[in-house]
């Protein structure tokens, strides 16, 4: 298993339906609102590259409200 950040800018006004679409997802743990340049983080627990990909491109990026992700993987040190 492996920990990912994403990051999501939202469609101002679509905030709270597509935070609670993204926090329903299967391997998401946490949602955070915060402010800057982003609108919220979003913590997933993943098997591997390969389903994060698919979660952020097929799922996440495909929720009305999405407009932009950026996508941060967890190393182990």
């Amino acid at each position: 298993m492996m920990k990912a950040y994403i990051l999501v800018s939202l469609v101002p006004g679509l905030e709270a339906d597509t935070i609670s679409q993204i926090s329903a997802l299967p391997g998401v743990e946490e949602t955070d609102l915060v402010f800057g340049r982003w609108d919220v983080v979003v913590q997933v627990q993943i098997k591997n590259i390969p389903d994060l990909s698919r979660m952020v491109i097929n799922q996440i990026r495909g929720l009305q409200g999405v407009q932009t992700t950026e996508t941060l993987v967890g190393v182990l040190l």
